[in-house]
Formats: C-alpha cells, structure tokens, sequence
C-alpha cells in the first residue's frame, strides 16, 4: 500500500529543455553515474527493458495491482529518475554511432583496397537494422574516380556470387544500390548492381522505387531511348534481362509514373528483354488502379494475341474491376470473349465483376448471357446475382431467357 502511495504522491515531470553539448569529459561522468545506477536496479531485478518500452508508465495506465510490488515501484522510480537524461542518452549513442560507422568505413575501405571483398558482408552484419542512406558505409566511393568506382563495384560484384547462401551479401548489396543510385553517374552501374541483388534472391529497400524512378527519368531526359539506356549496361560487361526490367516497370508504376512505364514495357524488347507475363501483369494492374481502361485493354490485347502470354487472374481481377468502375460493361464482355477465343481461362471472379456491373447498369440480356458461359465453365453466380439476373429478365419481358437461365441453374443443382 505504501508502495502506490509513493507512484500516486509522485509528480509528472515537465518535458526537460534540450541540455547543451557535452564534452567527451562529461558523457564519461553521466555514463559512469547511469551505470551504477542500473547496476541498482538490475540487482532488485529490475528489467532493462522495462526502462527502455515504458511509457504505459509515464502514462499511468497500468492497473495499480500490476505494479503493487517492489520491483515494479523500484522499475518506475528508476524510470522518473532516468526521464531527465534522455536527451542526454541519446547524444551518447550518437556519439557512439558516428565513431562506430566511421570505423567500420574505415575496415570496409581496408578490405576493398586488399581486394578481400568477401568479407565486407560480414562487417556489414550490424546495419542489418539500421539502413539509411544518410551514412552510407560506401561513401568513401566518391572520392575515387568514375572509373575506379566502376571497376571496385563490378570486381565486388563479381566476387559475391559464388558466396552461400546466395543471401548472404543482402546488407552489403542493399548500401551499394543505394549509394550508386545517389551518385553523380548512377547508370548503368545501379542498374548492374540491381541486377545481382535480384538474382541473390534479395529485394531492395521500399526507397529503391523513388531512387530508381529519379535516376532513371533524369537519364532519359538526355533522349535516350528506353533500348540504348538498358543496353548501356554492356559497356561495363553486364546484360540487360527482363526481371532488372520488371523492377524498373514496378517503381515506375509504384510513383505513378504510368506513362514512362508503359515506355519501357514497349521498348525494353529492343535491348533483347522480350517481356513476360508478369511485365505486363505489373503495368496493366497499376493502369488498371489508376481506371485507365483504354491503355489497359490495349495493352492486355498486345500480350494476348501479339505475344500469346498468358495473363495472371489477379491482374484479370484489377482489369475487370476498373471496367466495372467506369461502366465500360460491354468493353467487360468483350474482353471475356477475346480471352477464351485465344484459349485462356477466366475464373470466379472475373465473371462474377462483370456480371455484377451488368446489373448495375440493368442489362439483364447482357448479365444472362454471361451467366451461361460461366455456368459451361463449371462456375455458379451467387445466389443473389441468379435472383437477380432472372428478375430483371422477368422485368423486361424476356421471359424465354429467364426460363433458359433458370433452367440451367437448375440443372447444375444451384
């Protein structure tokens, strides 16, 4: 009881003012006086944790039960005490950090100018966590020429392969993308370095998408071509292939730049990377989000017949959802009978979307007939839309195609 007198009696400190710099003298001092203190606290049995993640303390909104015990009381009176030097913690592991990162650039500059690449993925086990392209560990980079810098990624490149498992230079991979795609000359050599993280198994930072997209508009700015920039990639030993191009079409599209991604969809067989079906799967769905039916049926049109791909169901999904949105039912149906005329299947979904809009816009002929190509596919409409294809029917006066419809339904044992 005198325990959650002393939590209640205890006043909520003010935010503290951010203290001034200290000297290298004086984080001595504080770090020597935290550290007896914790020393306390751990020996009562006091988690370390629970005086990092505390702020359901701050707060109060613990039950009083569930602190009404000593090591509890003495964890937030450590907590209260400790609350002044945050800040001050805080520049102690800047401190730290900075000293540590210029460090570690300093062993990573060691072992490139040895030429023991190997062993930069395993310095690099401590950022694992910690990504930003603020402190870069290649920054020393810039101090070499264009050509050295060329020379030391691909050799770098190079000697990553054959390490197991093929994952293992992720982090590595991850800072060099990052800081090539930041450089002052970033292609073709990010687009290389891009390459190899892919086929490591590895995907990028969330942040490559903008860097890439930059790095890339600002190249094409200069008129080349979509095929001269990929094939750019020759001139320093690397080849162009279609997933380095499909990540390309992905950021693009990820920053809204549908335009540009269509560009490359169209030009990227001019490099040799004939695109597949999850090229056009990552355009046309990203079209399809942005309702732009037009382009996106075209470009469905161009893989179906002119290539013979395949499409995914889910970017089928994503196309037939944008038609219904904008009404563009008949285009729906159209497109329904393109795909099966050139032997590709249509699932659940994709029927049920269109016959959906049918009923919205009241073409119950249109929506029956859609249901009786779905149904020689072994699908059913659900219930709800059978009640309501057959009543609309009934409501126009198509009595014989209600009868038929119905029948059918019947006859699967719907």
């Amino acid at each position: 009881m005198h325990h959650c007198f002393l939590l209640r009696a205890s006043p909520r400190l003010a935010s503290p003012q951010p203290p001034p710099p200290l000297s290298p003298s004086s984080l001595h001092y504080l770090e020597e006086l935290l550290r007896s203190t914790l020393f306390c606290g751990v020996a009562c049995g006091v988690s370390i944790v629970m005086l990092v993640e505390d702020s359901c303390f701050l707060s109060h909104k613990v039950p009083w039960e569930y602190i009404n015990s000593p090591r509890m009381v003495i964890a937030v009176t450590m907590h209260r005490f400790l609350l002044p030097f945050h800040p001050l913690l805080n520049q102690c592991h800047l401190v730290r950090s900075v000293s540590s990162l210029q460090k570690l650039e300093k062993d990573i500059r060691a072992e490139v100018e040895a030429k023991n690449y190997v062993k930069i993925p395993d310095l690099l086990i401590p950022l694992e966590s910690c990504h930003s392209s603020k402190n870069n560990p290649f920054s020393f980079f810039s101090s070499f020429s264009q050509n050295m810098q060329v020379q030391v990624i691909d050799e770098m490149l190079q000697s990553f392969i054959p390490l197991r498992p093929r994952s293992k230079p992720k982090i590595a991979l991850s800072f060099l993308l990052t800081y090539t795609l930041q450089s002052s000359h970033p292609l073709p050599i990010a687009l290389a370095v891009l390459q190899r993280t892919l086929r490591s198994g590895c995907f990028p930072v969330p942040q490559t998408h903008v860097l890439l997209t930059s790095a890339w508009l600002d190249h094409r700015c200069l008129s080349h071509s979509v095929a001269n920039v990929l094939l750019e990639m020759q001139s320093i030993g690397y080849h162009p292939d279609c997933g380095t191009c499909n990540y390309l079409l992905s950021s693009l599209c990820a920053v809204g730049q549908l335009a540009e991604a269509v560009k490359v969809l169209n030009g990227m067989g001019g490099a040799g990377c004939i695109p597949d079906f999850n090229s056009y799967g990552i355009v046309i769905g990203a079209i399809s989000r942005a309702r732009k039916t037009a382009e996106a049926v075209d470009l469905m049109k161009q893989m179906v017949v002119k290539y013979g791909l395949t499409p995914g169901q889910g970017t089928l999904v994503k196309l037939f959802a944008a038609l219904r949105a904008n009404r563009e039912i008949w285009k729906a149906v159209e497109m329904i009978e393109l795909l099966e005329k050139e032997g590709h299947s249509v699932e659940f979904e994709s029927y049920e979307a269109v016959i959906e809009g049918c009923l919205e816009k009241h073409e119950y002929v249109l929506a029956g007939k859609v249901a009786m190509g779905m149904t020689e596919r072994g699908f059913i409409p659900y219930i709800k839309s059978r009640q309501k294809i057959i009543e609309g029917l009934a409501s126009i006066g198509e009595w014989k195609i209600a009868c038929a419809v119905r029948q059918r339904f019947t006859s699967l044992k719907s």
